[in-house]
């Protein structure tokens, strides 16, 4: 699912050269490069221009070395901005030229065969003379204003969904990109988006670049975008894995599964529960990510400190980030606890600090803080208190409150945001948190941006209670199939 995007170019009479498409990074004039370029590279950059201003040539050697050994050690295109002979004295992938920097032909005799040569263009015209050329692909912008230089023409989306059917090799829409606005600039055509200070000058460069690397999904053709869920067996199916799976796949996501846990439940509760060996879950895990290109990985019940530990520390091992959506799964609908002291410790200390998001309920957030939650005002101090505790944002989930509404807060370090649903009086509501963190999941995996995410699946969730059916004599599930159908985009 992952990556089938990706183009790779052609330049006539030579070996195919390695894939453009992505996240397209330049690099500042900062302190540190190297160490938030790495950073950056965890994310899953596929291109890295290095662009160096008023530095001394052996300088620009040097730290040109050190960005290229790093760009070989990931697997990442190194591509010199503008200087035709720093390209050459560092065996660089290719070069990157302004409309002023020189020609194609002269670059492709200097650099030699093989190698990528991208020019800047501003309007069609520069597009498809570029292309006649004989570039291997287009710089082309702006799509918005930069704070990185002076922008005299805005080409914008509209302009890169005109030149899209009339430029046959790659484009890498350039200008005020971010995760904000990336979505139209895929949408319009782009197949990689060019980003520096939105990705570099970011608390966490990682986080920027996998927010941006998943959007490209939503071009893709369903089933679009691949979700691992790492969670119990629910026996009933309103919960656990059969949740996860059943609404990763209605919403038009591919679902891969590593169990923890097996339940004997149905609607009236748990009556037993079959722990997984910690070393056979670990197996699933690594099977599955060893042959499946998996997108976001989802945790939901994860049973024992052991199971936690491990997981925690194969993601961190990982050299690239997988975002990771914690469910932090604590008490089941009829009351049987699924973690103990000891297990809520190892996900507080070791699971959320590599998270994505978290997605705590009330009583869950409780547990977490030690502390009461009893007003939307609490809510939002206790989404701030759980993002320090590490998560790149956190959703606070506002049903356990009452009131007309049911009020979500999402805060990603910077503000909250509440998102609102009509409050669904049922007993129907088994498996409400699962289905909520899968669709989140799913729809993160297909390309939509967090906000958008979150919207989405709350739309889902509500409506799978609201349409829900007795099923059984306790807590009946939610109806996943006739929500899919009903929340389907136009």
């Amino acid at each position: 699912m992952s990556d089938s995007r990706q183009l790779r170019l052609i330049v006539t009479g030579t070996a195919k050269t390695p894939p453009l498409a992505g996240v397209y990074l330049i690099t500042d004039q900062g302190d540190s490069l190297t160490e938030r370029v790495t950073r950056a590279f965890k994310g899953g950059v596929s291109v890295l221009q290095y662009r160096a201003k008023d530095k001394s040539h052996d300088l620009c050697r040097s730290e040109g070395r050190e960005l290229q050994k790093l760009c070989r050690s990931f697997g990442v295109v190194f591509i010199v901005n503008d200087d035709l002979q720093l390209a050459c004295d560092l065996d660089a992938d290719g070069v990157h030229l302004g409309q002023d920097d020189g020609t194609v032909a002269e670059a492709r005799r200097l650099l030699g065969p093989g190698r990528i040569i991208g020019i800047s263009t501003h309007n069609l015209e520069e597009a498809l003379r570029a292309q006649d050329e004989g570039a291997d692909y287009i710089g082309f912008g702006a799509m918005y204003p930069s704070e990185s230089k002076t922008v005299t023409r805005i080409a914008g989306t509209a302009g890169l969904a005109e030149l899209r059917g009339r430029i046959q090799i790659p484009v890498v829409a350039i200008g005020g990109i971010t995760t904000g606005n990336a979505c139209r600039v895929i949408d319009a055509g782009a197949d990689a988006v060019a980003v520096i200070s939105s990705v570099l000058s970011s608390p966490r460069p990682e986080i920027a670049v996998a927010e941006l690397k998943l959007l490209f999904n939503r071009t893709r053709p369903y089933p679009r975008g691949s979700v691992l869920t790492v969670a119990g067996s629910d026996s009933g199916g309103g919960a656990g894995i059969q949740a996860d799976i059943k609404t990763i796949t209605l919403l038009g996501g591919y679902a891969a599964s590593v169990v923890t846990a097996l339940t004997a439940q149905n609607t009236r509760g748990v009556s037993a529960i079959h722990g997984v060996p910690p070393t056979f879950v670990m197996e699933q895990f690594e099977t599955v990510l060893g042959d499946i290109p998996i997108d976001v990985v989802k945790t939901g019940m994860l049973h024992t400190p052991a199971i936690i530990s491990a997981l925690a520390e194969r993601l961190g091992e990982r050299g690239m980030l997988l975002p990771l959506v914690v469910d932090p799964v604590m008490v089941a609908k009829g009351g049987a606890s699924l973690m103990d002291r000891d297990s809520l410790a190892c996900v507080r200390d070791q699971l959320i600090p590599l998270a994505y998001l978290l997605t705590p309920n009330i009583p869950e957030a409780e547990r977490l803080l030690g502390r009461p939650v009893r007003s939307e005002s609490d809510m939002e101090d206790a989404a701030r208190d759980l993002y320090s505790l590490g998560a790149a944002n956190v959703l606070l989930k506002g049903g356990h409150l009452t009131g007309r509404e049911s009020t979500d807060i999402l805060y990603d370090g910077t503000e909250c945001r509440h998102f609102r649903a009509e409050r669904i009086f049922s007993s129907n509501t088994h498996g409400t948190g699962c289905t909520y963190a899968s669709a989140l999941s799913a729809f993160l995996a297909q390309g939509e941006p967090l906000k958008a995410a979150v919207e989405r699946a709350k739309q889902f969730v509500t409506t799978a209670i609201r349409l829900s059916r007795p099923l059984g004599r306790g807590h009946g599930p939610v109806n996943h199939w006739s929500a899919a159908f009903e929340c389907r985009p136009a």
